[in-house]
C-alpha cells in the first residue's frame, strides 16, 4: 500500500495597513511586489497544493490574485494592529475546510520574509511530516545576542540587569544553551492544532534552521533597503 498523499496549503497573511512600512505588501522589490515573492516561492514548492492569501485590502488582494493566488476575504475585526494573526490563522483554515474540505498541513509564508528559499519551506514541512508528535514547526537561525551575557532588562530601580542569569559557573558565553532567534521564513502546523489552541507554544513546537541572509524579516524602510542590497548583491555575485 502506498503511503498516504500529505496535503498542504500555503497562507500568505497579508494587511492592508503598515504603520512601520505604509504599503508594505504591495511595495516593489527587485521588479515584483513584496508578497508575491512569497506567493511565487509557494507555487514553486513541490509539496504544496495551494496557496491562499488572506486580506482585507482590495488592492493586495489585486495583486494577489493576479500572482496565482487564491483570495480569502479577512474580516476587518481580523485586521487591526491589536488582533491576533493566530485568529486570521484560524479564519482563513476554517474557510478553506469549508469551501474545499479538509487538508494535512497549513503552511503560513509571510509576506516580510521575501528571501526564504523553497527548499526552506520544504523542510519545515519534511520535518512535521516526520515526527508525529509535533503540532507546529517553526523557523529559526542563529541568535546575534544572548539574554545570559549581553542582554539586559531594566531593573526597577533605574539600573540594568542581565536578562537571564544562568546557573553557577556560567561564566562563558560559549557554555550557554544554543539560542536561536525566531524568523518569519514559514510556520508549518497541523490544522487541528490552530482551531483548538490559541498560542503558538501551547502544544509541542519543533524548529528548522535557516541561514541569516535568508531570514531576513521586513518591518521598516531599513529592513527593505537590506533585502535589496542582498538581492543586489546576489546578482553580482
Amino acid at each position: 500500500m502506498e503511503p498516504k498523499s500529505v496535503k498542504s496549503l500555503a497562507f500568505i497573511f497579508a494587511r492592508g495597513g503598515s504603520k512601520g512600512l505604509p504599503g508594505k505588501n504591495i511595495r516593489p522589490l527587485a521588479g515584483k511586489p513584496l508578497i508575491v515573492h512569497s506567493i511565487d516561492t509557494a507555487r514553486t514548492c513541490r509539496l504544496i497544493a495551494d496557496v491562499y492569501v488572506s486580506t482585507e485590502d482590495a488592492e493586495i488582494a489585486e495583486v494577489a490574485r493576479q500572482a496565482g493566488a487564491n483570495i480569502i476575504e479577512r474580516p476587518a475585526e481580523l485586521a487591526t494592529d491589536t488582533a491576533p494573526e493566530w485568529m486570521a490563522w484560524r479564519h482563513a483554515i476554517e474557510a478553506v475546510e469549508q469551501s474545499q474540505g479538509p487538508f494535512d498541513l497549513f503552511v503560513s509564508l509571510p509576506p516580510t520574509s521575501p528571501l526564504r528559499s523553497v527548499q526552506d519551506v520544504e523542510n519545515a514541512i519534511v520535518a512535521i511530516e516526520k515526527d508525529p508528535t509535533a503540532d507546529i514547526c517553526l523557523t529559526m537561525t542563529d541568535a546575534a545576542r544572548s539574554p545570559y551575557f549581553n542582554m539586559v532588562a531594566a531593573d526597577g530601580t533605574g539600573g540594568v540587569k542581565l536578562a537571564i542569569t544562568g546557573p553557577a559557573g556560567f561564566s562563558r558565553r560559549q557554555d550557554a544553551p544554543k539560542l536561536f532567534d525566531i524568523t518569519t521564513v514559514a510556520y508549518v502546523a497541523k490544522p487541528d492544532y490552530v482551531k483548538s489552541q490559541s498560542s503558538l507554544f501551547a502544544g509541542r513546537v519543533i524548529g528548522v534552521s535557516v541561514p541569516k541572509a535568508r531570514a531576513v524579516d521586513i518591518d521598516d524602510v531599513w529592513d527593505f533597503r537590506f533585502a535589496e542590497s542582498l538581492i543586489e548583491g546576489a546578482r553580482n555575485a
